[in-house]
């Protein structure tokens, strides 16, 4: 009889991490679909084409000192990340927001080959298209989406910009499911502290102080791991998707500045 009990516990939980492991896209991508014409507006168009849709582009309203490209969170669009390009067009940078495949217009499969891959393509173009120096911006998700396609296209960047990154998706996962064996249940592992190991461009990593989705101390994790040129910044008493509100102008001429330079 308590072979029978134990045969059943056993049963219960490999249903339970089979369950877990199907599951786990929808629970790390969170897309929204949209056509063209509803996300491209404000200043924003179709990039680089309508036809050949990437993402959305702005320009600022001077002539541009270099290129910035925005991986976003893993909720919405990149229509949805419009506080981007108001801020990177008023320090001179072009800013491209990408889109994921699966995401806003885009059809596409969901998952890190995809993702990564795809943003290698579009570093790729912007790179033909405008040339140097191109930055690489990520939040959340996309932080660890750019520290994957940097470490493959870091030739074409000048630089780093991560915001409330991890270090690797399993440790942010074990944190959130600690009764789950998640170590071998991940499909997608999105380790940036091993991308990142012999990166030499300079990084920015910021954290939120009061972050409870990515905690800071995983961000601080993957700082730590990183090479000589770095700069840590911790938004005070800021979570996960305010911090942009607890920030201004000089926070981010401050920021962009350490990878690019001070600005004419």
């Amino acid at each position: 009889m308590k072979l029978h009990w134990v045969l059943a516990a056993v049963l219960a939980c490999l249903i339970l991490f089979a369950g877990a492991a199907m599951l786990q896209d929808r629970l790390l991508y969170f897309p929204e679909k949209a056509a063209i014409q509803d996300v491209v507006s404000g200043g924003l168009r179709a990039w680089p084409t309508p036809d050949a849709f990437r993402g959305l582009g702005a320009e600022p309203p001077v002539a541009a000192r270099g290129t910035a490209i925005v991986f976003h969170g893993n909720a919405g669009h990149a229509g949805h990340r419009r506080a981007y390009a108001a801020a990177l067009n008023r320090l001179g940078l072009r800013v491209i927001l990408a889109e994921y495949p699966g995401y806003g217009p885009r059809d596409g499969d969901l998952g890190e080959r995809s993702l990564v891959a795809d943003a290698r393509e579009t570093i790729a173009l912007a790179h033909r298209l405008y040339g140097a120096p191109l930055l690489i911006v990520g939040e959340s998700l996309g932080a660890a989406v750019a520290a994957s396609a940097a470490s493959l296209e870091s030739d074409k960047i000048v630089g780093l910009l991560l915001i409330t990154p991890w270090d690797s998706l399993g440790h942010v996962a074990g944190y959130h499911y600690p009764w789950l064996p998640v170590k071998w249940l991940l499909h997608d592992r999105y380790d940036s502290k091993a991308h990142l190991s012999s990166f030499d461009r300079p990084v920015v990593v910021v954290t939120a102080q009061l972050d409870a989705i990515i905690p800071s101390r995983f961000g601080e994790a993957l700082y730590n791991a990183l090479g000589e040129r770095k700069r840590l910044i911790v938004v005070k008493d800021a979570g996960h998707n305010d911090w942009i509100a607890h920030v201004d102008e000089n926070w981010w001429h401050d920021a962009i500045g350490f990878v690019l330079g001070p600005s004419e």
